[in-house]
């Protein structure tokens, strides 16, 4: 029952981190630099 538990928990918060990403690539952010273009170039958009 323990395992089912944490298994649903660890679901939970690995769908909310990928829903996160989505949200911050679709509003333009990057995972690289941190959507600061002067430090990239812009090459990360």
């Amino acid at each position: 029952m323990g395992t089912i538990i944490v298994g649903i928990i660890l679901i939970a918060v690995v769908s909310l981190v990928i829903r996160q990403m989505v949200k911050d690539k679709k509003a333009g952010k990057s995972i690289q630099c941190g959507g600061d273009c002067k430090h990239c170039g812009g090459h990360c958009h």
